[in-house]
């Protein structure tokens, strides 16, 4: 890109939109004086460890109006923080039918184990709300589809929780890259970290009644019936095959999500997946310790995904590598290689929670706009599907061909029958 240009682009660019430097209490102030016939009025399904004070709640502090969740602990929790915070109460249930129901609640907020993301968002859909559903989209390939023929026969805005779609250093990076920084991108390399099952869980326990509380069989939904075990519910449910992906579906939904978006693949995907994994010796929980993943683009470009044990938080994100040098993107900014690519970039400064601030009001926007959110279902859905691919070729051992235009593997039905899954009876994935 000649400098002239280039300089003229990073001036117009997003990175100096409204959440350059803005503080979390700045933004809910902003958002508390919007008037009641303009606010969004949102029920969180899901109010622990991601969907709780934490996190996602102290995004829409000004929003909620109803709490879910299975865990009565949890519910409690969240109660308090929000009557801490805004002197307000919710309403609060254990049944997240009520909140599609209600003709009090605009939209739902959707942070539940992955087993659940599909039906939940399709019934959502169906009852006219609009859905900011947690990453991954989905917790298999063929969820994704039934999922988006929902959100658009319903006339819905559906945001998937990938925030850094709305991060200034995820966005600027992407800029860059499509217009040329680096010449002709010809590989990607993505950093994923190894698990924290070991560091939340500790040790193995034996299975045991589910805590007073705790609805352990709806939390199970269409997931297949087994013992409680509290090494496999809430956060470390991600390490387990019949809730999630590992860290391939947790930290890959954002940082392959980058990969997809920086390729400008966001309606399509790879043609070939191959890779291997390492699991942990005594099988304390499934998901793969280490993978090494290969996807081939029809373009002919090639992205590596590793996942590693140990690595840096500094070292976990998206590299783009081209003919006239690297670009990499992490939480918190980039580096280039060689530097002198950036002498002329002008870094924004990235502020801690920024990006969840910013795609929280981006959905929120949508929900009034109804135009089209950053994370849009479809590109949910297209980045879950790359996750999902590297783990069936892991789990599988094979080489898949991959059609991203008819979303099948090709030459292989015993391949393509990791696609789906069946549900526990009596759930069942309802058209849209």
């Amino acid at each position: 890109m000649p400098h002239s240009t280039r300089r003229s682009f990073l001036k117009q660019s997003a990175i100096g939109g409204l959440f350059m430097g803005i503080s979390a209490k700045s933004y809910r102030d902003t958002f508390a004086a919007e008037s009641p016939s303009e606010r969004v009025r949102v029920g969180m399904i899901g109010v622990g460890n991601q969907g709780g004070p934490r996190n996602n709640m102290k995004y829409l502090l000004g929003n909620i109006e109803a709490f879910c969740d299975l865990d009565a602990n949890y519910l409690s929790e969240a109660a308090a923080f929000l009557k801490k915070e805004t002197g307000r109460d919710a309403v609060m249930t254990d049944d997240y039918r009520r909140l599609l129901d209600s003709k009090d609640i605009d939209a739902v907020v959707v942070t539940v184990p992955d087993q659940w993301h599909a039906l939940m968002t399709i019934e959502a859909c169906q009852a006219g709300k609009d859905v900011y559903c947690e990453k991954p989209l989905t917790l298999m390939i063929g969820e994704g589809r039934p999922m988006i023929d929902a959100a658009r026969k319903h006339g819905r805005v559906v945001q998937t929780g990938t925030m850094q779609r709305s991060g200034l250093e995820f966005k600027l990076a992407v800029q860059l890259v499509q217009n040329g920084l680096i010449g002709k991108v010809r590989e990607v390399n993505v950093t994923l970290p190894g698990p924290n099952w070991i560091a939340r869980a500790g040790m193995p326990v034996p299975d045991s009644a589910p805590p007073e509380g705790f609805d352990f069989d709806r939390w199970l939904g269409p997931a297949p019936q087994r013992a409680y075990n509290k090494n496999r519910v809430h956060y470390l449910f991600r390490f387990f095959w019949d809730y999630s992906g590992g860290q391939q579906t947790n930290f890959g939904a954002h940082h392959l999500d980058i990969a997809q978006w920086g390729l400008g693949m966001d309606d399509s995907g790879p043609i070939s997946v191959e890779g291997t994994a390492v699991y942990q010796p005594d099988g304390w929980y499934e998901t793969p310790d280490s993978t090494d993943i290969r996807y081939t683009y029809e373009s002919g470009v090639v992205l590596n995904c590793r996942q590693t044990p140990g690595a840096p938080s500094k070292s976990q994100g998206t590299q783009f590598v081209g003919d006239k040098g690297s670009l990499f993107v992490y939480r918190g900014g980039l580096i280039a290689d060689p530097p002198e690519l950036l002498k002329e970039v002008e870094i924004p400064k990235i502020v801690n929670s920024a990006a969840n601030f910013a795609h929280f009001n981006d959905f929120l926007d949508c929900v009034k706009t109804r135009n089209k959110p950053a994370a849009d279902i479809s590109i949910g859905h297209r980045s879950a599907t790359v996750c999902h691919l590297g783990n069936i070729a892991v789990r599988t051992g094979k080489k898949l061909q991959w059609d991203p235009a008819s979303e099948t593997v090709v030459g292989d039905p015993e391949a393509a029958k990791w696609l789906t899954k069946e549900y526990r009876a009596p759930y069942q994935l309802a058209n849209g």
